[in-house]
């Protein structure tokens, strides 16, 4: 039920994008062709007629985006415009010109299905929009100073400042009929949404035209400058569309091969132009319609329809977003109603062939000037009210200016140049030091003792964290050395946190080299902590340092894979270089413990009594999450990491407790049960005290059993403190 609804959709949906595009190539491919003289407008007429029927069957049959419209466009007229004028003026013939404009469009449509068969597809569309701002806005004012002096009624090939400065070339019934279309196209989208504007227009230019040959009968000779006039021959339709192809080609045989050589640069500019445009449209199309296209493909489909245009002797075109939005808001679902809209071209021009002589051309000026005036990017204005992005308004004004004063393809080279400096730029305005802390501001997940961790906020300050981000590059090295140098006179273990880097380059390399040669030569050590596995460029970070001799095994680096890591091993040293402590290997007895310290060794050996001594293998699990029990575990010797399961294969580290702490707290002083995993880091012993166990000793030692309770949360609040610390630098 739902295939005959979606046909008549799609159906409507391409004769509406029929009656939108094909006033809009017929106006396209007079402004290209005019420029050759003679009667090359109406030529042109039937490129546009043709381009829009061969993209609109072979782009849309071969891209495969749903609801996509192609057509001959405005960046295809202004880059075949500018070709044709330049060799024209060169001294080069006219019909050797026509020849080398479908070789163009031959070349650009081969470039295109390269560009797809290769994947660059992704890579054009995230084009900058300074860039394709700027580009559009002139190429909208490239068309507007071409069409003026048609406009006003001037000779074909009459340059725009000739045009306005000669009152006596200009020919009023032209600019009635150009002010008639112009006004219709601005405001017949007031009186109805139904009919598209610029058929509206047109017909409202050709009506004022034969309105006007009533006083003048001038106007009725269908060779006058004043029409597009006869595609050639008398044969009706079919006898001008054979005369046209054969006119079209018959200068082929005088070519060679340096005329061919001067489509490079143009076909590639077009290629890359017609692709932004196309790219364009689908991305603002799928974000309307919730879907997502296949670049690649939709550039293959492009690039076919505008070799097939070129052989057939049409223009090229794109992807255009007005007559796609109309053929979307008409009810169409699917590709085949792009098919529908070059079937309708088709037929259009076979039985209109012989009215479309008669369209003024000042009424296509009227319809290409609004065009044109609506590619300008008006919003880039909005740039210069913030000091932040006046220089990206300068890009766009530079491609303006250099597509209206040099030529098309040279604006697109300066914008692509003027978009990477002002990326450069950005890299280095931004700070790639997101955070520094010190030691003693900031501390690992390890469990300390009291004593510890007097000693860590006394002496942490010998380590600096620095938190990295963006990218280093030459364009921030000297930024990244002057937060570093600092501390490299001052610290002795200088921690580099890697995760939020996105590039690295060789300068940048060279400079952290001579960082670990500087903490080299005062014995520290440059640390360096979760570094990216891959980074957005796909380089293996790791590799790469290792490449350009950064980490080594004789070398002062230490590289871990977390933060908290580095930190655990920099407080170890910290700590085991302060003091003296005592060899870790030996078992704590229960009078060493710091919760027992002070108590009668009677006392204590009764308590001992209560306890159970276990040793834990490194590796092993000492109690898990969900598990019951009520005991509270002791460290005499080795680590302990408590982990929080977060499914079937990660956890997150929530501490690691050492000799001297204790951990299992929760449950025995609640009873509820194991709410993390606890596992031994290395070989470890313990002492491990039921609740059952400490309340009958509780009984018969009051004050010990009191103490131990007030130990337990003395403890636990000392380390909510150093947490409530810790969390006020972060946020600061």
């Amino acid at each position: 039920m739902k295939l005959p609804r979606l046909e008549t959709g799609d159906f409507w949906g391409g004769f509406a994008a029929m009656l939108v595009a094909l006033p809009s190539a017929i106006a396209f491919g007079v402004t290209i062709y005019a420029s050759l003289g003679g009667s090359y407008a109406a030529y042109g007429a039937l490129a546009g007629i043709l381009g829009a029927t061969a993209m609109g069957l072979v782009a849309s049959s071969m891209g495969g985006t749903n609801r996509l419209i192609s057509a001959p466009c405005a960046p295809a007229a202004a880059v075949l415009t500018a070709f044709a004028i330049e060799h024209i003026q060169h001294g080069m013939d006219a019909a050797t010109v026509a020849v080398l404009l479908a070789a163009l469009g031959l070349a650009a449509g081969a470039l295109q299905v390269v560009f797809g068969t290769v994947g660059l597809g992704r890579l054009i569309k995230y084009m900058p929009y300074p860039v394709v701002s700027g580009y559009l806005s002139g190429v909208g004012l490239y068309i507007i100073f071409g069409q003026v002096p048609k406009f006003l009624g001037a000779p074909s090939g009459t340059h725009l400042g000739h045009a306005l400065t000669s009152p006596a070339l200009w020919v009023w019934q032209g600019m009635v009929v150009g002010a008639v279309t112009i006004f219709a196209m601005l405001f017949a989208p007031r009186v109805t949404q139904r009919v598209p504007a610029a058929i509206l227009a047109l017909l409202a230019g050709v009506a004022t035209y034969f309105g006007l040959s009533l006083f003048d009968a001038a106007l009725l000779d269908p060779r006058n400058p004043l029409v597009i006039g006869p595609l050639g021959g008398s044969g009706g339709a079919g006898g001008g569309f054979v005369e046209a192809m054969r006119g079209r080609w018959e200068g082929v045989g005088q070519l060679g091969m340096s005329d061919f050589t001067v489509l490079v640069m143009p076909a590639l500019t077009l290629a890359v132009l017609l692709s932004i445009d196309t790219l364009k449209t689908c991305v603002v199309l799928d974000a309307l319609t919730r879907s997502r296209h296949n670049s690649n493909r939709e550039l293959i489909g492009q690039g076919l329809g505008n070799i097939a245009s070129a052989v057939i002797g049409g223009m090229p075109g794109a992807g255009t977003m007005g007559a796609t939005l109309v053929n979307m808001s008409s009810g169409a679902h699917t590709r085949y109603s792009g098919f529908i809209e070059g079937v309708l071209s088709l037929l259009a021009f076979l039985l209109l062939g012989t009215l479309i002589s008669w369209v003024p051309v000042a009424a296509l000026a009227g319809i290409l000037i609004v065009v044109g005036v609506r590619m300008i990017d008006r919003h880039s204005f909005g740039f210069l009210k913030q000091r932040s992005t006046i220089l990206d308004f300068g890009v766009i004004a530079a491609v303006v200016v250099t597509a209206l004063t040099v030529s098309l393809i040279a604006a697109s080279g300066v914008g692509i140049m003027l978009a990477v400096v002002l990326f450069v730029r950005e890299q280095i305005g931004g700070s790639v030091v997101r955070r520094k802390l010190l030691g003693n501001e900031t501390f690992s997940k390890r469990v300390r003792t009291h004593e510890e961790m007097e000693i860590l906020t006394a002496h942490g300050d010998r380590a600096a964290i620095l938190e990295l981000q963006g990218s280093l590059f030459f364009g921030t090295t000297d930024q990244l050395y002057m937060s570093l140098e600092p501390e490299l006179k001052t610290r002795d273990f200088l921690i580099l946190d890697m995760r939020r880097i996105q590039t690295v380059d060789v300068t940048a390399a060279h400079l952290l080299e001579q960082v670990k040669d500087m903490m080299a030569e005062r014995h520290g050590f440059l640390i360096f902590t979760a570094i990216p596995l891959t980074l957005p460029s796909g380089r293996d970070m790791n590799q790469y340092f290792d490449q350009v001799g950064l980490i080594r095994p004789d070398s002062p680096v230490r590289v871990f894979s977390a933060l908290d890591d580095a930190l655990e091993w920099v407080e170890d040293r910290i700590i085991h270089e302060t003091v003296c402590l005592r060899d870790e290997e030996s078992a704590l007895e229960l009078h060493e413990v710091e919760l027992f310290a002070g108590r009668k060794e009677q006392t204590l050996a009764a308590l001992e009594q209560c306890m159970e001594k276990r040793s834990v293998a490194k590796g092993d699990t000492i109690f898990s999450r969900g598990n019951t029990g009520d005991e509270l575990f002791l460290i005499r010797r080795g680590a302990v990491r408590i982990m929080l399961p977060l499914s079937d294969r990660q956890s997150h580290h929530l501490g690691t407790f050492g000799r001297g702490s204790f951990f299992g707290e929760m449950a025995f002083l609640d009873g509820e049960v194991r709410s993390a995993n606890a596992l031994a880091f290395v070989d470890t012993e313990l002492y491990v005290l039921s609740r059952r166990a400490f309340d009958k000793f509780a009984e018969e030692h009051k004050k010990l059993g009191l103490k131990l309770m007030e130990g337990i949360a003395s403890v636990l609040a000392s380390r909510l403190r150093y947490t409530n610390a810790e969390l006020r630098v972060l946020e600061g």
